[in-house]
Formats: C-alpha cells, structure tokens, sequence
C-alpha cells in the first residue's frame, strides 16, 4: 500500500485528512521534474511516496528560479540542460500519481502562463495532478487561474511568511484550497540548522483565519526537526534536504535509496512529535 491508501482517488484533502486521524503531521516531500533524469526523478518521486510521503510537489523547472536556494537551484538547471519540458512534468505527475499518492506542482507562474492557464489546468488534472503551488503568483492578480482551478477541481496553495499583516494572510488563507503553505523564514528555499522560531507563531496567526491544514516549508532537513514542526502544524514540507541526497549520489540507483531513507526518516518525525 502506498501513503495515499488504497481506496479511492487520492486528495490533498485527504492526506492531511488521515494524517490529523492519525493524530500526526503530514509530511509533504519535493522533487523537480527532470532530475538526475526524467525517469530518476520520477522513480525518486515514487520511492518517497512508498516510504512515507503523504503528498508529492513536483517542481516545473525554470530559467529563473528567484525562490530557490543554491541546491535546488543546480538541480533545476541540471534538468533544464537535459531537455526537460513541460510535458517531462505532466508525464512525472501521470507516473508518481499512479503510486497512490496526491501529487502537485510547484512552479512559479511564467510557465503557466505561456503554456495558457486553462490548457496547463486541462493537462494538469488529466495527468491526475491536484493542483498547483504558485510561490510567485499574488492573490491579488489569480482570479483566472482561481476560475479554472475551480472548474477542473484542482487545489490553489499559496504561501504567507512571517512578514505577512494580517489582511495579507486573510487574503491568502480566502484564496487556497488544500492546505496553506506556511514559509518559516524569508528568503530562498534550503535546509537550516534550526526550524525558524518564527513558524509557530505563523502557523497560530494563520489559524485565526481560516480552517484549512497549515504546512510549514523552508529549513526542514532531519527527523528531529520534522518532529519539532509537527508538533504545533499540520503539515511538515522538505524539499532542498531531498533535493540534497540526489546530488550527493554518485548514481540514480543510490540517489533513489537515499531519498527513501530520509523520507523514512522524515516519516518517523511526523509520528513523533517533539515533547510527545
């Protein structure tokens, strides 16, 4: 059986549904499409979804990753210099999504727009993604895309960081569906020493705005931190620590085991919150 479960469709919804059943985090892994190679990252993608990964992001490459930190950055301009294509990463969702597991996108908002929102939100949901995380897109300016997600019952997730005033985050939290991305620091994406002291706070303010899970980004790179976020959100999200072991392998074949072992890992923190 694979984390989503076996019965039905899997759901964003629903993975942070039976995790909270569970009474634990969900753990949210990211990959880009496209590295080490098309069919590397996907059986990566896989390997951290059998291991325990509630919910898969799937990151579209891009020529000007502004967000993104020094290890994320290489792997995407490794998978650019490869050739990888948009259809590379309808073709990664179609395959990751068929392990059992909910799988989005996370991809800043030029590509969207120039692949055309509706025809991205058509092939999108066909590949039986669940909807897309837009860093860089303001809610000010989605109502488009919010229309078309809405039609093809894709899930919107935007980001709020701890700078973010209160209307800001009330605007935010009215516009997601899914979960609320949480970022625990300012600043580019990376694993970090410590979890930001400022992401309990955050995820309490984002409470009083709406009802929707809470997960925390940016800096989580071991169990024990895992641990520490799960114990006050809903949801534990890595990225550049995964990112990380691929990089480091000298092989796909090892970078697959690699990601599997800190998904593991990762897993046993969410289970395990700090002070339990």
């Amino acid at each position: 059986m694979t984390a989503a479960g076996a019965t039905g469709p899997a759901t964003v919804s629903g993975a942070f549904a039976r995790a909270a059943a569970q009474r634990r985090a969900a753990l949210v892994g990211y990959l880009p499409a496209g590295f080490p190679s098309v069919t590397g990252a996907i059986a990566a993608a896989r390997a951290m979804a059998a291991a325990g990964a509630d919910v898969v992001e799937i990151g579209l490459p891009y020529s000007d990753p502004l967000m993104d930190g020094p290890v994320i950055q290489e792997a995407v301009h490794r998978a650019l210099a490869g050739g990888v294509r948009v259809a590379d990463v309808l073709r990664t969702v179609e395959e990751v999504s068929a392990a059992g597991v909910p799988v989005l996108v996370m991809t800043y908002w030029n590509p969207v727009e120039r692949y055309g929102v509706a025809a991205f939100a058509r092939d999108l949901a066909a590949a039986g993604g669940r909807g897309l995380i837009t860093p860089d897109l303001p809610p000010e300016e989605a109502g488009p895309w919010l229309a078309t997600a809405a039609e093809r019952g894709l899930d919107a997730v935007f980001l709020v960081a701890p700078s973010s005033p209160e209307e800001r985050i009330k605007l935010i939290c009215s516009s997601c569906r899914g979960f609320v991305y949480a970022a625990s620091v300012m600043g580019i994406t990376g694993a970090r020493a410590r979890v930001s002291d400022a992401a309990a706070g955050l995820v309490a303010r984002v409470r009083q705005h709406t009802g929707l899970p809470v997960a925390v980004g940016l800096g989580v790179s071991s169990g024990g931190q895992a641990a520490e976020v799960a114990s006050f959100a809903d949801g534990v999200i890595v990225g550049s620590a995964f990112v990380r072991r691929l990089l480091d392998a000298p092989d796909e074949a090892a970078g697959e085991r690699a990601v599997a072992a800190l998904a593991a890992e990762l897993a046993a923190g969410v289970r395990q919150p700090a002070g339990s």
